[in-house]
């Protein structure tokens, strides 16, 4: 199956130069914010010192109080900054984890199963799957074609919970080969006869990755982006 891959280029401008540079700006400007507090703190603490009644000095533990004040605000913001590095560091392994994906089939929500011409010329289907919360007794699989007619019905027993992958070979009701193109899945999932919550998955092969702040979006080419955490199988 062929794959169009972003080169090189890419996984640079995702983990290069200009990222790390950002990151050493922040680790500098953390620093810097809680120095001044540091400074700020002493100076109102040495001010009080020196206008205070001399009858009624500052005893040490208002003093040690002061100070322990000092303490906490920097390391609030010290904190604040070791966390803002950190969800650095994850959003870097986010993306390069994502930028991994490139060339490779994945298994997303949506409900769409393509049909196309095998190596060999025989008509093949891509996969398609099911998600599912809990197990269902049976899970009933129907594919349309653009028309709304109805060219492949299944029925799958005994379904266990999570994602579950089944093959179509892309012929029709008559057990001949449908026409090439897209079709679309339903799937209906029961327990006891009531009917239980199923996502359909579809296949898609990943041809780029886009890093945004809300994390690193998919490029699935014909299929629509999804979010890194939207896959839900690596084939």
């Amino acid at each position: 199956m062929a794959s169009s891959v972003i080169g090189s280029n890419t996984l640079a401008t995702i983990n290069g130069t200009p990222n790390a540079n950002s990151a050493n700006e922040t680790r500098t400007t953390g620093a810097e914010s809680s120095q001044d507090l540091n400074n700020r703190f002493m100076t109102l603490l040495i001010t009080q010192m020196q206008n205070q009644d001399p009858t009624k000095p500052m005893d040490n533990s208002d003093m040690t109080a002061q100070l322990a004040q000092i303490n906490t605000v920097s390391g609030i913001q010290e904190l604040n900054d070791s966390l803002g590095e950190i969800n650095n560091q994850i959003d870097a392994g986010k993306t390069l984890q994502a930028s991994s994906l490139i060339g490779q089939g994945v298994m997303v929500p949506g409900s769409t199963v393509r049909v196309g011409e095998g190596e060999d010329g025989s008509t093949v289907a891509t996969p398609l799957g099911a998600e599912l919360e809990t197990g269902a007794d049976e899970l009933e699989i129907t594919i349309t074609n653009g028309s709304g007619q109805v060219v492949h019905q299944s029925v799958e027993e005994n379904v266990p919970a999570g994602v579950q992958a089944f093959d179509w070979p892309g012929t029709g009701l008559d057990g001949d080969a449908v026409a090439e193109g897209a079709y679309n899945v339903e799937m209906t999932a029961k327990v006891g006869g009531e009917e239980v919550s199923v996502t359909p998955l579809n296949y898609a092969m990943v041809q780029g990755v886009t890093s945004g702040e809300s994390g690193p979006t998919l490029d699935l080419g014909t299929s629509d982006s999804v979010a890194l955490e939207d896959v839900r199988q690596i084939l």
